[in-house]
């Protein structure tokens, strides 16, 4: 059998991520919290999204009545499938509203999809483990695997757009899903590289779902197939496949010259917590993040404009320039994937009704027509400050801010927000209304016993921490 430590050296950032998933330690106290939050507030919203027909028609085995014993489960659902479709499943729920935590950077993204695979392959490998007579895995261990796969998918995304040459950041899922995976199943250096490889050969989503005029619903399920895949290729690892040591710097055709207009990947810093540490929650409103803080001005002015909406002649919305290129959005919107990322859609519901909820990007919803009579009077421009604090690594902000101007000359104030409520400079105030919409989330689906149960456990570090995968998969099983 060919392996690529028989061929030439593995490509360097092949090498720094398998050394990061074997060897570093994450001793910060600040990370693991945050992923306990992650996890609890990601399964949350995936248990939101089984009150969407849309997504739960998606769900299942690929044939009708297949169960695996001892296979993953799948929270909220009656399901128990291979880890490869179990990741799936999980994946789509967990990003189907869009609801959870988010990157931004060159590349933005939700390194929570990741949890799709490393949640399927954990229960997975604890029951095995349990026939075995060994012990399981804990979530504690799926706190780790978090950490390092929000940090793989992030740093990745710091420097190295895809978006600017057409491809979908989902691709860093599935390169940092492969990655943590192939440890938990036990890999060595050898599977974690040859597993690597194959998962950047694999190529990349087109963006094309994500824009006009194609915005649709994959941008729901992109990420549950890819942490879905980054699993199948980390099993295939496990038995042996080859890996391709210059997968992303082969001349002519490797993924650089192929599909990244020629540009080497870096890494931006060395791979620690620093991702988990500074990812943002998404917690009142179910918006692409970009958005977020101009629908926390527009609900905070929605007293002084709900009753002067004939009157008013302008709205100014002042951004940064991502949110220009992916949200400022003009003309007809289709569907609950274009509304959810067009920022003067947001912006309006948030003046029209001081609060923001999935419902809202609904067709029934979005045939009021004040909706559109609002998007007809908003103008968008960019901050340069606003742009720079973007990208500063000690800021990360996502500002932006609101204004109406009406015809008499008056206007409200220029309501802004630098951070979002759930960046790391508000997380104090943004965890207890986190815990709120766990509890809201888990009553569309389950019992108050059953509820109370999951939120006992999921904010009690020690007792989370402490619980084995499977006990902690069975408290989600209706």
């Amino acid at each position: 059998m060919i392996n690529v430590t028989d061929q030439k050296k593995v490509d360097t950032v092949i090498e720094e991520i398998t050394d990061y998933v074997l060897n570093k330690e994450i001793t910060s106290e600040e990370a693991f919290t945050t992923a306990q939050y992650v996890l609890m507030d990601t399964l949350g919203c995936g248990i939101l999204a089984l009150n969407y027909p849309e997504c739960t028609k998606l769900l299942g085995p690929i044939v009708p009545g297949t169960m695996v014993p001892g296979g993953t489960r799948v929270p909220g659902t009656s399901y128990v499938l291979d880890p490869v479709q179990g990741a799936f499943n999980i994946g789509a729920m967990i990003r189907w509203l869009d609801y959870n935590d988010t990157w931004l950077a060159a590349e933005w993204g939700h390194p929570s999809d990741n949890l799709g695979g490393i949640l399927a392959v954990a229960d997975y490998l604890s029951q095995e483990r349990i026939r075995k007579g060994q012990e399981p895995l804990t979530v504690q261990d799926v706190l780790e695997a978090m950490i390092k796969a929000h940090e793989i998918q992030g740093v990745l995304a710091l420097e190295n757009s895809l978006n600017r040459v057409g491809l979908d950041h989902v691709l860093y899922v599935k390169i940092a899903t492969t990655a943590v995976v192939t440890k938990l199943l036990g890999g060595g250096r050898e599977e974690i590289n040859n597993a690597l490889s194959n998962a950047w050969i694999d190529n990349s989503s087109l963006r094309t779902y994500r824009h006009a005029p194609n915005t649709g619903s994959r941008k729901s399920w992109a990420a549950g197939d890819a942490t879905s895949r980054g699993v199948r290729l980390a099993m295939m690892a496990m038995k042996g496949e080859m890996g391709y040591p210059s997968a992303l710097s082969a001349e002519g055709w490797g993924f650089q010259d192929v599909l990244f207009n020629h540009q080497t990947l870096t890494l931006a810093r060395p791979l620690d917590s620093y991702v988990m540490e500074n990812v943002l929650f998404k917690v009142s409103y179910p918006a692409e993040f970009h958005a977020q803080t101009a629908a926390e001005a527009a609900v905070q002015l929605h007293p002084d404009v709900s009753n002067r909406l004939d009157e008013i002649d302008k709205i100014t919305i002042t951004t940064h320039e991502s949110a220009i290129r992916i949200i400022d959005k003009k003309g007809p919107l289709n569907n609950p994937a274009d509304r959810d990322h067009c920022i003067q859609y947001i912006t309006a519901i948030g003046l029209l009704k001081g609060n923001i909820t999935a419902e809202d990007y609904e067709d029934e919803a979005a045939s009021d027509s004040r909706i559109d009579a609002l998007r007809e009077k908003m103008v968008v421009t960019e901050n340069k400050q606003y742009s720079k604090d973007y990208l500063d690594p000690d800021k990360r902000s996502i500002a932006n801010a609101v204004q109406v101007h009406f015809q008499d000359g008056t206007s409200t104030e220029n309501v802004e927000y630098q951070y979002p409520l759930g960046h790391r400079f508000r997380r104090k105030e943004a965890f207890p209304k986190i815990e709120q919409k766990l509890s809201a989330n888990l009553a569309t689906q389950y019992t108050v016993k059953q509820r109370r149960k999951v939120e006992e456990v999921g904010f009690d570090y020690a007792k989370l921490t402490g619980m084995s995968i499977n006990d902690f998969m069975e408290l989600f099983i209706p």
